[in-house]
């Protein structure tokens, strides 16, 4: 997610309206504490984004901490960051917001089926359409497929192709389906 919000250059616009809490475990944030990330402007980003209230970071409590092991020790283990935000979410009772498959087919069954939320779904937020005014939101969704290797849903591939524009949809190499649908995109 902070990836994409990075990338798309609205992140912090986006986060700011967005009505909900945005948390963010430490450990997500020791995870972009690395020399790529500095070099890329995504430690920064994040820093000023809790310097600054946007988002509030969490430690883990002892019930998330099992969970968390439990998600990086199994067969399949996801990543410490996305292990960490499932586990908080689930906790504490928020909807986390994960774009891995893996990661959301296991936030998935830890929430009683109840599916997590994509990054996109930040990002087409009717508060976020208020936001950034004019067509903001969709250059958002852009940069952040384009620039940030956003992953959506193969569901709403089209609309979002759409939404953008096919041409500039053929630009996306992280939409579903993209060598099969870039024919047919660059014929529209």
């Amino acid at each position: 997610m902070l990836i994409n919000l990075h990338a798309c250059t609205f992140g912090e616009q986006v986060l700011r309206a967005i009505p909900n809490d945005i948390v963010l475990t430490e450990t997500v944030v020791t995870e972009l504490n690395h020399e790529t990330s500095h070099a890329n402007g995504e430690n920064g980003f994040i820093q000023r984004l809790i310097s600054e209230n946007v988002v509030k970071v969490v430690q883990i409590d002892d019930a998330a901490a099992r969970l968390f092991e439990t998600m990086i020790r199994s067969p399949g283990s996801l990543d410490d960051g996305e292990a960490a935000t499932i586990a908080v979410a689930v906790s504490q009772g928020f909807l986390p917001v994960v774009d891995e498959r893996k990661g959301r087919a296991r936030a998935q069954d830890l929430m009683n089926g109840q599916a997590p939320a994509w990054s996109l779904d930040l990002l087409v937020h009717p508060a976020v359409q208020i936001e950034l005014v004019g067509d903001g939101y969709i250059e958002a969704v852009y940069l952040a497929l384009r620039e940030g290797r956003m992953r959506i849903d193969d569901e709403r591939c089209e609309a979002v192709a759409r939404l953008i524009g096919f041409e500039r949809a053929v630009a996306c190499n992280s939409l579903p389906g993209f060598k099969s649908r870039k024919g047919s995109w660059e014929a529209k």
